[in-house]
């Protein structure tokens, strides 16, 4: 991974640029959700396809979904780019990138689920961090949706912590010792799996990693884990942090199941583990991570998880 190519931060007053790199969304969401940002002192403007619907299902073909990003980067009147959900598509624009332009115009790019593979190549590749936060139409349009003071840390630059009150809690201590540094790198666990034998592999080795799903039975979660673990993803991941985990259960079993098969498929795993953290795909007041920053995880006495280092130059 590259050094990190840190934009300035972000104050009240900014402009935010609003794509649909993958799937279209509701028109009255993203308004709402535009609305939020606007009072919360930004000055949000669409992508011109941003709602377009089709072909298929995606928010527009892949030349115009690649506009739409690429002008959002460019744009000197833009200090942030969300988009507006995730859903599926944005796999198309991997290989159209224009990575030199956005080196030249590195802005926090905000998104999580199908966008995890843009973000981890533009930070495996550029260094750019990765904002696995809340989403104009997934999370702003909802009076709960968005953990504020951890978005409005991470565009500050300030460090910050969660805990319990963000949801996180340990699953199972350190055998050797449970606090541990490293650098944070994850998203959307079927986003990982589905990115490995490709040129956009995620480079999780030897970090402090996040995964996070929502809909898969925990028979499908081990499976996933265990993809990772024969492509040699965990080679020396210091920590694990699961997410909230949303609806990942098997009708009819036990609400522990997944727990256990977690449990399980980490039996061997010596670093501490935890879960629960809402970040990503989850039922209320979505937590902003930065990856590629050094965090700590530390399940001395409760769960914590420090973000040590800014991912803008503030």
């Amino acid at each position: 991974m590259a050094g990190l190519l840190k934009s300035p931060a972000v104050a009240k007053g900014a402009g935010v640029s609003v794509v649909a790199p993958a799937a279209s969304a509701k028109l009255e969401r993203a308004e709402l959700g535009m609305k939020r940002l606007r009072a919360l002192g930004f000055l949000p403007s669409l992508g011109h396809h941003a709602f377009q619907k089709g072909p298929l299902y995606f928010a527009g073909t892949r030349a115009q979904r690649l506009e739409d990003l690429h002008e959002a980067f460019a744009d000197p009147d833009t200090s942030l780019v969300s988009c507006l959900r995730g859903g599926y598509g944005s796999n198309y624009l991997l290989d159209g990138l224009d990575i030199e332009l956005i080196r030249k115009h590195p802005k926090p790019f905000f998104g999580y689920s199908d966008l995890t593979g843009i973000q981890l190549h533009l930070l495996d590749q550029l260094g750019l961090p990765a904002f696995h936060g809340p989403m104009v139409a997934a999370d702003f349009s909802n009076e709960n949706g968005v953990h504020l003071p951890s978005f409005q840390s991470a565009l500050a630059g300030q460090p910050y912590s969660l805990g319990p009150a963000e949801g996180l809690r340990i699953l199972k201590p350190g055998k050797t010792q449970s606090k541990v540094r490293g650098v944070l790198y994850g998203g959307c666990l079927s986003i990982l799996v589905s990115l490995l034998g490709t040129p956009y592999e995620p480079q999780t080795e030897g970090k402090l990693l996040f995964l996070e799903d929502t809909g898969a039975k925990p028979y499908q979660i081990d499976r996933m884990v265990w993809q990772l673990r024969q492509a040699g993803k965990l080679a020396g991941v210091r920590g694990i942090v699961f997410g909230e985990m949303l609806d990942c259960a098997s009708p009819g079993a036990s609400p522990k199941l997944l727990e256990e098969v977690i449990l399980r498929v980490f039996e061997d795993f010596d670093g501490p583990i935890a879960i629960g953290l809402r970040s990503g795909h989850v039922s209320r007041s979505n937590v902003t991570l930065t990856f590629g920053v050094e965090a700590e995880l530390s399940l001395a006495n409760e769960a914590a998880l420090h973000l040590l280092e800014p991912a803008v130059a503030r």
